[in-house]
């Protein structure tokens, strides 16, 4: 009896490393082949900018591919968290390389978008791949959906804890099986070491000096997370109202993007917009040195939350940290805390707050900016969970816990009061 366990214990333990190698790897070179590919496509779009009036048609592209070869994985990463909920069957391989595809064409023409969505999408397919191979049950399949979400975040970011942590902190209250636990950590760095390995660089952010901790300045990071919770609420508000406008008035699905292709195309090419488009990565990392303009956040919300309502492809946590780090760097004129901190607070509470994921989100801030804006960045994204509201960017994401019992009381005590 005990030498049975003994070996099953040493076989399962096996199959899960060999797993973790597989879904760490194939990830990991799928992020890196996808950061060279969007590196080209934006440089590409930079030097021709002429391209952008394309962005109908590539919307279009995009819509037709969906409408006609991707219907089961329209969802994203929504169908992901879903079938982590309520497993039914696996997710088709043909959701990477359709959103890869359809993340390009979109940066290519000129939308806003992210890249997080495409590694995590792509992650969670070819990890789902294995269910099959390895005969896994319904237990274990939730484990290497994890680890699929775990190795694309890692690798897309360069950050393997926050995105060991964010894999587990984002299904949280789906009943997570500590067993996960060792797999997204083992995947996470396993992913990451493989891109790091391949010819790919990561933006590297950098706050000069943290200011002691003292009663003011902590008086001054709950404002300030405040409206990092508000501007995370005001971007998962507009992406979802721009969905619904356009699935309400627009039947055809393939014609949504086009539509919205016309109208950005229109707009880019009448105003000096460009900022606000593709990834946005420069205009990030000035945040951390000058103040942004007061409006910078909001028109990427805009931007980015009528983008991918009309249907384009893409993630939405980098346009997330510009939203963040160009708010907080906005605050500077107002806030005496430095600028690099305030763009680096804002950089991963807007995150924490669009994706109800304090815990990862504060990992991830100490991940890029180092272990001294810990508590600033801790409580800042704290603050902004709590701010927040109910719906974050992915609608299929169980809410729960503490803000969740807080929104359901205020809730129940404001229809008391009609």
């Amino acid at each position: 009896m005990e030498e049975n366990l003994k070996k099953n214990f040493l076989k399962n333990s096996l199959k899960w490393t060999i797993i973790c190698l597989l879904v760490g790897i194939f990830p990991g070179v799928s992020s890196a082949i996808f950061l060279l590919s969007l590196e080209f496509a934006t440089k590409t779009r930079e030097n021709n900018f002429w391209i952008i009036a394309l962005l109908p048609i590539g919307g279009l592209l995009i819509g037709l591919l969906y409408h006609y070869y991707g219907k089961e994985v329209v969802k994203g990463n929504n169908l992901i968290l879903e079938e982590y909920e309520n497993p039914k069957k696996i997710i088709p391989l043909k959701m990477a390389p359709l959103v890869l595809i359809g993340t390009l064409l979109t940066h290519l023409f000129g939308g806003s978008a992210g890249r997080e969505g495409t590694a995590v999408q792509m992650g969670g397919a070819i990890s789902d791949q294995f269910t099959r191979i390895f005969k896994l049950n319904t237990s274990e399949r939730k484990t290497i959906l994890i680890i699929g979400i775990s190795a694309g975040f890692a690798s897309i970011f360069g950050t393997p804890l926050t995105g060991a942590i964010f894999a587990l902190e984002v299904l949280y209250f789906s009943k997570i099986n500590f067993k996960s636990v060792i797999p997204s950590f083992a995947t996470a760095y396993i992913a990451y070491y493989t891109v790091e390995f391949l010819p790919v660089k990561h933006t590297h952010y950098h706050i000069p000096f943290v200011p002691e901790i003292d009663l003011i300045h902590f008086l001054w990071i709950i404002p300030c997370g405040i409206l990092f919770g508000f501007a995370a609420l005001a971007f998962s508000r507009t992406t979802h109202f721009w969905g619904k406008m356009f699935s309400k008035y627009i039947s055809f699905p393939p014609l949504r993007p086009f539509i919205g292709g016309i109208v950005l195309a229109a707009i880019i090419f009448s105003f000096d917009v460009t900022k606000y488009i593709g990834l946005g990565v420069p205009t990030i990392v000035g945040a951390f040195e000058n103040p942004s303009g007061n409006l910078d956040f909001l028109l990427k919300i805009l931007f980015t939350g009528f983008t991918l309502g009309a249907g384009f492809k893409g993630g939405e946590v980098t346009p997330l940290f510009f939203v963040g780090a160009t708010l907080g760097s906005a605050l500077s004129a107002f806030v005496p805390l430095p600028i690099a901190l305030l763009a680096g607070m804002g950089f991963v509470a807007v995150f924490s707050g669009a994706t109800h994921t304090p815990i990862a989100c504060t990992i991830m801030g100490i991940e890029l900016f180092g272990i001294d804006c810990g508590i600033y960045v801790g409580i800042a994204c704290l603050v902004a969970y709590f701010c927040s509201g109910s719906l974050g960017i992915y609608h299929s994401q169980i809410v729960k816990g503490p803000k969740y019992m807080l929104y359901e009381r205020f809730r129940t005590k404001n229809l008391k009061n009609l």
